[in-house]
């Protein structure tokens, strides 16, 4: 994704949650999606049009007597990345979206964690909650983001074909982050005062004692 405008018109909770729903349990009305993200449905005929007009859903063959008005998602999944040449508005717009998508992540990683203890065993036994400190050079990074996506590709929900899939089988998310740690700014000892007046922003001061 390159276009700001449209950066910025997915990079909003309901429109991207919108999207995500289309695009795993497919064509829906605009009734339908505002009971699963939380919105009335005249707000999220809002979202759906925004949506279209930057080309993220487009109509879908009607369905019945064909009053309602079905949308689907154009493509099935999205990427987007910062590049050195970005222009200020572009990489705006990419932080923005990219900032959306990890809150959206974070918040399905913090639902999944308040419903473990309900889940089947089976399930329970089967999640991972892991972090990993690594000591690797970027061709090694590289090497294992691909072997990953070729691990998880065959399951992923628009690729794989439901009626192969097992009766016991159920959305699942799957969130990997490999990335070269930042340095972390060192923040240094407090100052400690012991029994001394201590200078408060207002020129004022006051005693402090252990």
């Amino acid at each position: 994704m390159s276009d700001p405008k449209a950066m910025r018109a997915l990079a909003h909770p309901a429109r991207l949650a919108i999207l995500t729903r289309l695009q795993v349990d497919g064509p829906s009305t605009a009734t339908d999606a505002a009971e699963i993200v939380g919105v009335t449905p005249s707000a999220a005929s809002y979202h759906l049009r925004m949506l279209a007009k930057y080309g993220f859903v487009e109509d879908a063959p009607p369905r019945g007597d064909g009053r309602e008005r079905l949308w689907q998602a154009r493509d099935q999944g999205l990427s987007v990345d910062t590049e050195p040449d970005d222009e200020p508005d572009v990489r705006a717009a990419k932080d923005l979206l990219i900032r959306t998508i990890r809150a959206s992540a974070d918040d399905e990683v913090s639902r999944a964690l308040d419903q473990r203890d309900r889940e089947p065993a089976e399930w329970r036994d089967a999640a991972m909650w892991g972090r990993a400190t690594l000591l690797i050079d970027a061709e090694e990074m590289k090497g294992l983001v691909q072997r990953i996506v070729e691990l998880i590709e065959p399951y992923r929900v628009t690729q794989r074909d439901r009626g192969s899939a097992s009766a016991g089988a159920r959305i699942a998310e799957a969130q990997i982050n490999l990335f070269p740690r930042a340095a972390r700014r060192v923040p240094g000892r407090p100052t400690e005062v012991h029994g001394q007046a201590e200078r408060r922003p207002d020129g004022t001061s006051a005693d402090v004692r252990e």
